[in-house]
């Protein structure tokens, strides 16, 4: 809630120009406004000096000001409190199917493309405080790390924790794809989507990942498809070192099957893309999150208090005061 102070109708504060022309006009005539009596000498007159007669212009101020409060008064200052309350409308339900096979320690992205992934994922999960987001993990079995929640801390972990090696080896695209699609059939949301991500071909896994396109199809889900890996070749790792347990990497082709990716995002009304880099990834991930906008509708209250009464009260004080005044202590001065 945020409080602010203004002015309804502010052009009224242009009249205040008028007061110090006012003030300048009363100080160049004061002298006129009072009566004159001509005699040829003053000598039988004793001055006697009034500290009373030298407050009369104040009569003059006390009308000036409240002139001037009835001026802000006109102009309706106040307070608002602004109060703000928002609703979904359009809420969307994600699920991100991510490669975890031994693969994904490749050092074409940096340091590897699991690190990569998992940082510009959690940026994405930031990005997307309205949605519901769950997490797969595939290799050459699949496996629900978190199911469909709004906790977007949950999430966030989830990812951070996720590393390779805690499944059987090998790339299952059908398998990871079923699996996701599996998360979201029964969804009630307005919008489903699956992000799959995978540095390699379809090699291992008894889910067909044509027969997993058409799952989603069947149930309104659409899927973006990245491929992760740079062109040419990468520095994959093949073994472990026997005696340091670290392990060994080496020069390979980069393999991914993009024609598979494009037909799975194709079918499902999805898009297709390809992060050669971390900058690229990066890219991805901002495009996929500006193309699922969720609608999200505010509703604004406004609580006004009003603050010219109390002006008007004043100035009608101060007008009080200098008819008092006027017509008791300085009623004996011309």
């Amino acid at each position: 809630m945020g409080s602010n102070f203004e002015f309804l109708n502010p052009g009224f504060l242009w009249l205040l120009v008028l007061i110090p022309l006012l003030a300048i006009w009363y100080f160049l005539t004061r002298n006129t406004n009072s009566a004159a009596l001509t005699i040829a000498s003053t000598k039988g007159f004793q001055a006697k000096p009034s500290i009373v007669s030298k407050l009369k212009p104040l009569l003059y101020v006390f009308r000036l000001v409240a002139l001037s409060l009835l001026i802000v008064a006109l102009a309706r200052p106040r307070n608002v409190s602004v109060s703000s309350r928002t609703k979904t409308n359009k809420g969307i339900d994600i699920v991100m199917a991510i490669d975890v096979s031994a693969s994904m320690l490749a050092r074409d992205l940096k340091p590897n493309r699991l690190e990569a992934l998992k940082k510009v994922a959690n940026e994405f999960v930031n990005q997307r405080p309205n949605d519901r987001i769950g997490i797969v993990v595939y290799a050459g079995e699949s496996f629900t790390q978190t199911p469909i929640t709004s906790d977007k801390r949950i999430v966030r972990n989830t990812i951070s924790e996720i590393k390779w090696g805690d499944l059987d080896g090998g790339t299952a695209i059908g398998m990871g794809l079923g699996s996701a699609v599996n998360r979201l059939k029964e969804s009630k949301a307005k919008s489903k989507v699956i992000i799959l991500l995978t540095d390699g071909v379809n090699n291992t896994g008894f889910v067909d990942p044509k027969t997993a396109t058409e799952l989603a199809v069947g149930l309104d889900i659409k899927v973006y498809t990245i491929g992760l890996g740079t062109n040419g070749t990468a520095s994959f790792p093949y073994a472990k070192d026997p005696q340091t347990g670290k392990l060994l990497f080496r020069s390979s082709p980069v393999e991914i099957d993009e024609d598979l990716l494009k037909y799975i995002a194709k079918e499902t009304e999805g898009k297709y893309f390809r992060a050669t880099d971390n900058t690229k990834l990066k890219a991805i991930y901002e495009e996929i999150n500006k193309l699922e906008k969720t609608e999200i509708e505010e509703f604004k209250y406004y609580n006004y208090q009003e603050r010219y009464r109390m002006l008007v009260i004043l100035a009608g004080l101060f007008i009080l005061l200098e008819v008092a005044l006027r017509n008791t202590i300085f009623k004996s001065f011309i």
